[in-house]
This record gives structure tokens, sequence and C-alpha cells, in this order.
């Protein structure tokens, strides 16, 4: 690119969103059609249901308050199921057991971060959530989840139990609301560009080379 800086990419979303989970591969996915753009990936919190306690509740229950039944939702989760499939991904909605409330994923996303694997993190949360009906409300599932990408577990076990980076985690997640952002993922290029939704690959990386060559993006 003409200044050889990365392109800086600011993803907001959550651990429970399949459109998320989706989306985050469409995007490594453009990555790949761009080897030769050098990009910054970062990832901020969102919370798609801010109204689960902390100890998350039966995934039934989730269902018939946000969509009248479990029922009504099968239709929904057949589309994301072809969807998650059409990228090589596993959505199974028949595993999942409890609804969480998403603050300590997100904890563990920015921890991850200091060690340089906030992606890594949150595609582990992703994977045991989506595709094998993890409890994420579990802290020795957290704990696991945590270690299997090189955070201490003992560090995390005890961080976990207190409320550090609970209101940092929080007020990162009402920004994006503030700024407008009413739907994940949002993918933001360069500080310019916002994509809702889990748009193309190809899409992606036509932003991402705009931004990265200076051109100016129409807005849609």
């Amino acid at each position: 690119m003409a200044n050889n800086q990365p392109v800086r990419i600011d993803v907001v979303s959550d651990v429970v969103c399949p459109w998320c989970f989706i989306g985050k591969h469409r995007l490594e996915a453009a990555l790949k059609l761009k080897p030769d753009i050098a990009v910054d990936v970062h990832y901020h919190p969102y919370f798609l249901n801010d109204w689960i306690p902390r100890e998350g509740i039966a995934r039934v229950d989730y269902l018939t308050k946000k969509f009248g039944s479990p029922e009504r939702y099968e239709g929904i989760a057949e589309r994301v199921r072809a969807a998650a499939a059409a990228e090589g991904l596993v959505y199974d909605s028949s595993k999942m057991k409890r609804q969480p409330n998403t603050t300590d994923c997100h904890r563990l996303i920015h921890w991850a971060d200091a060690i340089g694997k906030a992606p890594e993190m949150k595609q582990k949360l992703m994977d045991l959530y989506f595709t094998e009906g993890g409890d994420l409300t579990q802290a020795d599932t957290l704990v696991q989840a945590a270690a299997a990408v090189g955070l201490d577990a003992e560090t995390v076990r005890a961080d976990l139990a207190t409320d550090k980076d609970v209101d940092q985690v929080g007020a990162q997640a009402e920004q994006a609301k503030e700024a407008g952002i009413d739907g994940v993922p949002c993918f933001i290029f360069g500080g310019k560009f916002a994509v809702s939704g889990a748009q193309a690959p190809e899409y992606l990386a036509e932003a991402i080379e705009r931004i990265a060559s200076g051109k100016a993006i129409a807005a849609e």
C-alpha cells in the first residue's frame, strides 16, 4: 500500500452470534485472496443479548423469549446450518443447551490479545459453542479454552473469579452501540469504511484492497 502501513480491520462481533462465526471465516478467506496486503485485525466486544444474566439461561428459555418457541427458531437454524456448511463449518444447534452471557468470553479474548492470540481465542470459543455445544457459562470450560490457545490456566481461573476488565468490556460494547452499530458482525476497514453482516470474501477483499490503495469507497 502507498504508505506501507497495514490495513487496520476492526471487527465488532459476539461469540454467540452465528453470523459472526460465519463472518470471521469469510474475513479470513478474504485475507487469503489478498496475501500481499498486510493487515492488522482487532476484535471488539458486542453483546447480542445484553439482557441475559451473567450465569446464563437455558437455551430453550432463550429461544422462547427471543423467537416465541424453539420450533419457531428452527427455520432460522436451518439457514444458518446451510450457510455454515458452505464455509466448511458445523453449526449444531441441537447441542446448545445453555445461552451464556458473553462478558467472560470477551474478557478471555481481551486477555488473549495481550499475547497476540485474540483470533484463536475467539475461534476456540465459537467452535465450542456452535459446533460442540460447550457451556460457556462454566469456568472450567473457559479455562480449558484459554489454556488451549496459550494463556495460563491458573491465572485465567483466578481472574475469572474477579471483576477484572468487566467494566472495560462493557464500556467497549456500549461504545459500539453508541457509534450506531446495531448489527454484527461489523467490519471497519482503515477506520473509514464499515461493512455490516457476513459478506462474501470477495466483497471484503475488495474493501481491503481499496483501503490499501487509498481509493475511495462509495457508500452503499
